[in-house]
């Protein structure tokens, strides 16, 4: 994975973690997360857009095995992706939306383009 910082959890926690948060974002469209979670996920969901952007069957083999639910998978393929065929990048946003109440841990929100 590009770049993954190791968020206080195990590896094994981390990827699981990280693949269900793309699987939600492409599922809802945008989700709410702090920064650093965000970064990665933005990371990971621009990967596996551009993924989907090719028609192949390699290329949706890898997908199918990252996403956690094959709908949101058939989604990507057959919706989110073709959107974005004449895009080269920049699929996602990251607004920031100030401190959670609490911990005061930096928010954001994560949307699709």
């Amino acid at each position: 994975m590009p770049g993954t910082k190791k968020l206080g959890r195990s590896s094994d926690h981390r990827k699981a973690m990280l693949r269900a948060m793309v699987t939600y974002l492409f599922e809802y469209g945008r989700i709410e997360t702090t920064v650093s979670k965000g970064k990665d996920v933005r990371s990971m969901a621009e990967k596996m857009i551009t993924i989907g952007k090719s028609d192949s069957l390699h290329k949706k083999r890898q997908i199918y095995s990252y996403i956690t639910k094959e709908s949101v998978a058939h989604k990507l393929i057959e919706e989110i992706a073709p959107n974005y065929i004449t895009r080269s990048g920049g699929y996602t946003r990251i607004t920031r939306i100030g401190p959670r109440r609490g911990d005061a841990a930096e928010m954001v929100v994560i949307e699709l383009v």
